[in-house]
């Protein structure tokens, strides 16, 4: 499912028109994107936690030459589902 296919779900499961859908989900990935930003970390119960994590610089290999490389230290963000959606999946 990509943010068309989201928004459509939620046009036809709430009483929404298309652009305010459009704009509720906009909104929500804002605001999940810049608590990230600032390091917060975004816990929805029943559904999973957001954080954002450190990666250290590290030694690499271009693969096309074999030289070593230095590959930049940098954040990434990071999702653990909650027990909740875990069980909805496993029926």
């Amino acid at each position: 499912m990509n943010k068309v296919e989201l928004v459509e779900q939620l046009v036809e499961r709430v009483d929404l028109g298309k652009t305010e859908a459009v704009n509720a989900v906009t909104a929500v990935f804002d605001i999940i994107t810049d608590a990230l930003k600032k390091g917060e970390q975004v816990s929805l119960a029943g559904f999973g936690i957001f954080q954002s994590k450190e990666r250290p610089a590290r030694q690499g290999r271009n693969p096309k030459t074999g030289a070593t490389i230095t590959i930049a230290a940098s954040k990434a963000a990071s999702f653990k589902a909650a027990k909740g959606l875990k069980d909805a999946l496993n029926g």
